[in-house]
């Protein structure tokens, strides 16, 4: 089976380096799914889950945002934040998304608003990474 190699890093390090049968990110355009021998592409990333898939493996990593990079057999995901499924953790995402709902409430400004708006954005998908691997790990 062709795979390829995957790199995930954040500001806080690597996060996940290994091989990979199929890769799916959350691209601007919209998701999209990576296999091996794949047209080089560059482009930014949205707030959501990039799944790593090996065989019938798969491992899911939120991401808040970010660049992905794409070569015929090397995937690598330069995060904003990215955050392991098993680092996820639902009062903290809950927490965030009250707060960042809360300033939306306060902000005075467009340009406190635009960052509000960024940051509800980027705390919702975080929240729903987390009730979606809670689901998963339920059945």
């Amino acid at each position: 089976m062709a795979t390829l190699h995957v790199d995930i890093v954040s500001a806080e390090g690597a996060i996940f380096s290994g091989e990979a049968s199929m890769v799916f990110a959350p691209a601007e355009m919209g998701e999209v799914g990576i296999a091996p021998r794949h047209a080089p592409l560059l482009t930014r990333l949205k707030p959501g889950t990039v799944r790593v898939k090996n065989g019938s493996e798969e491992q899911p990593f939120y991401v808040s945002g970010g660049i992905l990079e794409i070569q015929p057999h090397l995937v690598t995901v330069l995060a904003d934040s990215a955050l392991r499924a098993k680092d996820a953790d639902e009062a903290a995402a809950l927490a965030a998304k009250k707060s960042a709902e809360e300033r939306l409430a306060g902000a005075k400004s467009d340009i406190d608003l635009a960052r509000v708006q960024a940051e509800l954005v980027e705390a919702a998908a975080r929240l729903k990474f987390v009730q979606d691997l809670q689901r998963t790990n339920h059945h």
